[in-house]
């Protein structure tokens, strides 16, 4: 009978050991707080859970891991299993991925913005790059195009921007630039307060992230048609982590993309619905500016920026090939 205890007893303790091998947790590094922007993220981890019947799951941080700069250094070096970064936040460190940043590209929806970064992070050229980070891509975050939410006088001319104090990286920030504008590059945690102590007159962002945060609540005035372009911010694992799950959790998580995709698509229609009511609620002036004001913008901005980004990746990264690859997209979806 002893016996029989004794096996039964070791038999337990190796099933056990068995689900502990199995089981996987993976660490998330995000930002800022939940909300439209980290939705598909949510989801993913709903779904992941419960098709795999816990035995993988992802413990999502908002901040508790690293600071939104640091995202893809952690992945790298594998301090975490999944992150979400912005590329414009080190165009240094992920430059092919920068083509997507360049304004006015044309895009005209959030989800045809989607489908174009994810057309572009299967591109070989960025493969490779996000590879010297140990990093593969998963999916995108698309973001509305943005437009600007700001204190003092509102815009009115191509000149009001000559010195204005513009939050807005990557090549909107360059678009700005050419008329005359000041981008700073403050993260996303820090432009409530830049605005508020008037370290800039402006903050380039999209609407979810105005009202997340909250820098729609010292606004006085928001421009409503300018469209300058967008960021692109992808989540990313580390690629050893993904090669380390078994077949049964990495489909869990692959086929859990495209509803984790119509979580965030149904994310962002919930904040337009609110966008207007709070515009009305803070007495934010909606600003519109003339068509001439911004072909005028998009003509000493697109064309030159789009030359410079050019001219110099050129022997670095086919940046060429890259942009005519967007294009390319941009027409067949239109």
């Amino acid at each position: 009978m002893k016996t029989i205890v004794k096996a039964l007893a070791a038999s337990t303790v190796l099933a056990f050991s068995a689900t502990q091998v199995l089981a996987v947790e993976w660490n998330v590094s995000l930002w800022g707080k939940r909300r439209a922007f980290t939705e598909h993220v949510e989801k993913l981890a709903e779904l992941v859970s419960e098709k795999t019947g816990g035995e993988f799951t992802l413990n999502i941080s908002y901040g508790g891991l690293s600071k939104e700069r640091e995202n893809l250094d952690g992945i790298s070096v594998g301090a975490f299993e999944m992150a979400q970064f912005c590329a414009a936040y080190h165009p240094d460190k992920n430059p092919t991925l920068m083509v997507l940043d360049l304004p006015f590209l044309g895009v005209s929806t959030l989800k045809q913005e989607g489908d174009l970064d994810m057309a572009l992070y299967q591109h070989p050229a960025v493969v490779d790059d996000l590879k010297r980070w140990n990093a593969t891509i998963l999916m995108a975050s698309p973001l509305p195009q943005y437009n600007l939410a700001g204190v003092g006088a509102a815009p009115a001319s191509l000149e009001d921007f000559n010195g204005m104090r513009i939050r807005a990286t990557g090549g909107i920030g360059e678009a700005f630039k050419k008329v005359g504008a000041v981008p700073t590059s403050v993260t996303s945690s820090e432009a409530y307060t830049a605005l508020e102590s008037g370290v800039v007159d402006a903050v380039a962002f999209a609407p979810h992230a105005h009202l997340s945060f909250r820098t729609i609540e010292v606004a006085k005035w928001w421009t409503e048609n300018l469209n300058p372009g967008s960021v692109n911010c992808p989540v990313v694992v580390n690629s050893d982590a993904l090669a380390a799950l078994s077949d049964a959790q990495r489909e869990a998580l692959m086929a859990s993309i495209p509803a984790a995709m119509d979580r965030y698509y149904e994310a962002y229609q919930a904040v337009y619905d609110k966008w207007e009511p709070v515009l009305k609620e803070n007495d934010i002036e909606k600003v519109t500016l003339s068509d001439e004001v911004v072909a005028a913008l998009q003509q000493a901005a697109a064309g030159p920026v789009r030359d410079e980004w050019l001219a110099a990746n050129e022997g670095k990264i086919p940046a060429r090939e890259l942009y005519d690859f967007v294009k390319g997209k941009l027409g067949e979806m239109n």
